[in-house]
């Protein structure tokens, strides 16, 4: 027990750190706050001086990777600000809906829909189409509620838009189109599960002849379903084309410079289509939730920098001493932040410096090359799980107070198909283990 507690302790002091942050959640401070705060501590309880903490804090405000990365999520909020308040989206999702005669399929299309853009709290804003399509069908009010916040988040792990798996290829240095390779099956399992377990329920009550009842789909419109979702097409086909382009004709170009060029261009024609001026424009700048994601995503990197110049990488490294504790370490670490916060940039930002850390340490004393994708896909995998699952979820929070639904009877129709989604996530790490 002596010789166990030296190797404890640097992991207690990590464990001090994100209780800090979830102190100042519970305390309703913000989240950025709270990981700029966590990051203090954790400075602390390594015996970092002042000095270089404030230095180090400093100049991770100013490198390049974070440079990109708040220009980036910028760039993405400040285009789903435009499409939600022009109407954009919206009427996307009314000349969609045309194309699907099932009413069920429709009823997990618009939050779906909504998914394709990381709004901040983007549940809320296809709870009330949710709600128009749920009432047509005699569907509980907690049933919607979990219909709208299960399928809003499908694409969290494989789709580019997202903060957390861009973050996750910034830090991890690999490129996006390959990590979202091997975290794509989560979409299709989240689809499933979603089906048994969150949609299959709900719609229990209803029969073939009854199912369609008042719900006929609006006719089908390709050329304004096109037209609406152009600046989406744009950003994901520029951003995806830009980014091999780079990779094969100038691979010493940063791959963030496809991603805002494409991004810059979605934008461009959302303000055309929609005919807007420099007042709208001021007023989606004018948006708090922009700047408090940014600095959120500000205050994680600067957590991550904190983590490795106080050493504590290197001190979990050593404590970690084989492959079943660096597994331990992915799955556990990633889990709980995600809990904590609810929100996946915060656990990718906390955790996976420490992750990437002890992976690249392990395997230099090992003598080893550990491979890099299996341990980013279980964390991710892990991660996401502690956010769907969080009570502290925003989406989630949302969701249920729109529709007037007790959080912990919802709550807990959520731990089954999150309990088989991190078992998938497992199974799934050791069968890419075999094929790296």
């Amino acid at each position: 027990m002596p010789d166990l507690l030296p190797q404890l302790l640097p992991l207690a002091k990590v464990l001090l750190a994100f209780g800090v942050m979830l102190a100042g959640l519970r305390l309703r401070q913000p989240l950025w706050l709270s990981v700029f705060l966590g990051g203090f501590v954790l400075a602390l309880a390594f015996h970092m001086p002042l000095a270089q903490w404030a230095t180090v804090a400093i100049l991770s405000i100013f490198q390049r990777e974070t440079v990109f990365l708040v220009l980036i999520l910028t760039l993405i909020l400040f285009l789903s600000e435009v499409l939600e308040k022009s109407g954009q989206t919206r009427r996307l999702m009314q000349a969609a809906t045309g194309f699907l005669a099932d009413p069920k399929l429709r009823l997990a299309f618009f939050p779906a829909l909504v998914g394709f853009l990381p709004m901040p709290g983007g549940a809320v804003f296809s709870a009330p189409l949710v709600r128009d399509m749920a009432d047509g069908l005699g569907l509980k009010r907690r049933d919607t509620a979990l219909v709208n916040y299960w399928f809003r988040h499908l694409w969290e792990l494989c789709w580019p838009l997202y903060p957390g798996i861009i973050l996750t290829s910034s830090l991890a240095g690999v490129p996006l189109g390959r990590l979202i390779l091997y975290t794509s099956p989560c979409l299709v399992l989240c689809v499933l599960l979603g089906w048994r377990f969150i949609m299959r329920p709900a719609v229990a009550h209803l029969d073939v002849d009854s199912s369609g009842a008042g719900t006929e789909p609006p006719e089908r419109d390709l050329r304004a379903a096109l037209w609406h979702g152009l600046p989406m097409l744009i950003a994901i086909c520029c951003g995806l084309g830009f980014e091999l382009g780079m990779t094969a004709f100038a691979p010493g170009l940063p791959f963030e410079l496809g991603i805002m060029a494409a991004l810059g261009l979605a934008i461009g024609s959302a303000l055309i289509q929609n005919r807007v001026g420099p007042g709208f424009v001021a007023g989606v700048l004018a948006d708090r939730e922009l700047y408090r994601l940014v600095a959120l995503v500000v205050s994680v990197l600067v957590f991550k920098d904190v983590l490795q110049a106080s050493g504590a990488v290197e001190q979990l490294a050593q404590a970690a001493s084989g492959p079943g504790a660096l597994f331990a370490l992915t799955l556990g670490l990633p889990l709980l932040v995600g809990l904590i916060s609810g929100i996946t940039v915060a656990f990718v930002g906390a955790t996976f410096p420490i992750i990437l850390g002890v992976l690249h340490n392990l395997g230099a004393a090992m003598g080893v090359e550990i491979p890099l994708l299996p341990y980013l896909t279980l964390g991710l995998f892990a991660g996401f799980v502690g956010v769907m699952v969080s009570p502290l979820h925003v989406c989630f929070i949302l969701s249920c107070q729109f529709f007037g639904v007790d959080l912990a009877s919802a709550w807990r129709r959520l731990l089954i198909p999150c309990g088989l989604l991190l078992a998938f996530g497992v199974a799934w790490f050791f069968v890419l283990l075999r094929i790296v």
